[in-house]
């Protein structure tokens, strides 16, 4: 707070969010400074949106390491303008359940190949969560996705 951040991202990593040593700090960001700052959750950091506002993350359907697949989605928010369905790239072992997604969280984008989500937007705070890796290469209208989320949409 005391830095008082434009945008906050909470980026990919090894671990779980609900091993401290992994998440530390971000359950408590999510919890209080993402209610006012736009927040962007990459992998890990789309995972712990999901576990800080009470869902479960479970064992992928697959390991998804460097791997591409097509994902649908919403066409709103950080999605405003990007090609659908679209080719992106994930790097995971883990995911979001969506049978405990919590009630404030909204599904945004899910991959077709597997039905694993791949977005969520929050319903009250400028929070959105992606599982796949806008910023890699192999990501198609990745940085439209992170232009997106920097502009405010």
């Amino acid at each position: 707070k005391r830095i008082k951040p434009d945008r906050i991202v909470i980026s990919p990593g090894p671990g779980t969010p609900e091993d401290e040593r992994y998440f530390g700090v971000c359950t408590a960001i999510l919890q209080q400074v993402s209610q006012q700052v736009p927040t962007l959750g990459v992998c890990l950091g789309h995972q712990g949106i999901i576990y800080a506002f009470g869902g479960k993350i479970i064992s992928a359907k697959k390991l998804m390491h460097g791997k591409t697949c097509t994902i649908k989605h919403d066409e709103k928010g950080i999605f405003n303008g990007v090609r659908n369905p679209f080719k992106a790239t994930r790097y995971h072992s883990l995911a979001g359940d969506k049978y405990s997604i919590p009630s404030c969280l909204q599904i945004t984008a899910v991959a077709i190949d597997d039905g694993e989500i791949m977005g969520v937007r929050h319903s009250e705070y400028p929070i959105e969560g992606v599982q796949f890796h806008p910023e890699s290469i192999l990501c198609e209208d990745g940085k439209l996705v992170i232009k997106n989320f920097l502009e405010g949409r």
